[in-house]
């Protein structure tokens, strides 16, 4: 059976992406597509031991736009999130106002929430007094509040749901959105990730830990996933909102959707706060569950699209992963050379491009990795097809994006043609 004919496979219908590689859907992945790091100097990090990071670019009024009043109750996780899912049900063919709000549903991941804003709030309380506090502190705080504004938004009224599995979150929210189709709670699922925490707090908490690449000369080199001098991942915003409906829903409506999502398995290293498990045994397990439940076979899958941090730990235990698994050689793309770590948002995001990858035949290469660079040597850990240098034109028929995150979480979901 393939993936697409599987039982539990729902389509991708619509697609949302605000990123540091552009504001939209089409604008991130041509961005992905050229290959080029987004990393700069950052002068809100100017007094941290790491001062650049992966912002997104600039957005004009139209593009930003929430429009009446709602704003000034949302932290920027959530407007982001909102402004995504805009995208992606538009994209998707459907209007809110003609739906019933009650089968749809929303799921969205974020690893920190509101933490940019509690950081400000907590200097102004600290600077003048519990008065300079603003009212708006909690609902901008709480990580629920981005499904709950896209939720009000959108005029659902099926599930609300928010995920907070570090940097899978976005991963485990489409997961959980499938489920929730599959079970017959909703007909229509609005699911992704949305982050906004780079903050100097954050930052240096990332920075002290050791987990961020301390290129301060060059940041446009510092994310570089799979390269044997990798020291670290950058810091980044991002949304990515996915829309989800059973394949014969999508085609009542004359929509194919972009790809399949075919398969997931969630596992857990239990084992370290931040380090994977270094066998990477119960990756490997997430990975088996997504294949199995898509009724498919390691030698199916023809294109990964890696977690690839750009840490020494992950990229080591993901290319030994990948090279044990999946022995064939599939293409191997990992987007946070170009857009950084979006944290929370990741996974989504990540999910999103693959099922780019899936329409368009087309992968992109990983940013700052040389062709036949040492980290990916022959007979190393590393023995996988990275590519490098230019776009890969490359039918991509079955494919699996790998969602890892503090805390031991083990996301890997499988997308197919459809």
């Amino acid at each position: 059976m393939t993936g697409s004919a599987h039982p539990r496979a729902v389509a991708v219908t619509g697609l949302g992406l605000i990123t540091p590689a552009g504001i939209g859907r089409e604008d991130t992945w041509a961005g992905v597509l050229r290959g080029r790091a987004t990393a700069d100097t950052d002068p809100e990090l100017k007094d941290c031991p790491v001062d650049f990071s992966c912002r997104i670019p600039a957005m004009t009024a139209e593009q930003g736009s929430i429009g009446g009043r709602k704003a000034w109750r949302m932290g920027r996780f959530t407007q982001l999130a909102v402004l995504a899912a805009r995208e992606a049900v538009a994209d998707a063919g459907l209007d809110p106002a003609s739906w019933d709000g009650a089968r749809v549903a929303v799921v969205i991941g974020s690893g920190l929430g509101g933490a940019a804003h509690l950081e400000t709030q907590t200097l102004r309380h600290h600077q003048g007094g519990p008065d300079l506090v603003s009212p708006s502190l909690i609902p901008m705080l709480i990580p629920n509040m981005a499904a709950g504004e896209v939720s009000a938004d959108l005029g659902t009224h099926g599930p609300s749901l928010a995920t907070e599995t570090a940097c899978s979150s976005g991963a485990t929210a489409l997961a959980v959105a499938r489920d929730l189709l599959l079970s017959g709670a909703c007909d229509i699922a609005i699911a992704g990730g949305s982050e906004a925490a780079v903050t100097p707090v954050v930052t240096t908490g990332f920075a002290r830990m050791g987990a961020l690449s301390g290129r301060v000369d060059r940041p446009d080199l510092a994310s570089r996933p799979f390269a044997a001098d990798r020291d670290g991942f950058v810091i980044a915003e991002g949304a990515a909102v996915l829309v989800l409906e059973r394949p014969a829903d999508a085609a009542a409506r004359g929509r194919r959707g972009y790809a399949h999502l075919a398969g997931a398995g969630l596992t857990s290293d239990a084992h370290h706060p931040t380090a994977p498990s270094p066998g990477g045994e119960f990756a490997e397990a997430a990975l088996r569950a997504a294949l199995a439940e898509a009724g498919l076979s390691p030698a199916d899958v023809d294109h990964v699209n890696a977690h690839g941090t750009s840490t020494p730990l992950n990229d080591r235990t993901e290319a030994a992963l990948i090279a044990r698994v999946l022995p064939h050689g599939p293409s191997v793309t990992a987007p946070k050379g170009v857009l950084g770590h979006t944290l929370g948002a990741a996974g989504a995001v990540e999910a999103a491009l693959t099922a780019l990858a899936v329409r368009d035949s087309r992968v992109p290469p990983i940013a700052n990795l040389a062709a036949g660079g040492s980290g990916c040597a022959s007979g190393s850990p590393y023995d996988i097809d990275c590519v490098t240098g230019t776009v890969r034109e490359q039918r991509v028929t079955a494919a699996v994006s790998h969602s890892f995150g503090f805390g031991g979480h083990n996301v890997v979901l499988l997308l197919t043609a459809p």
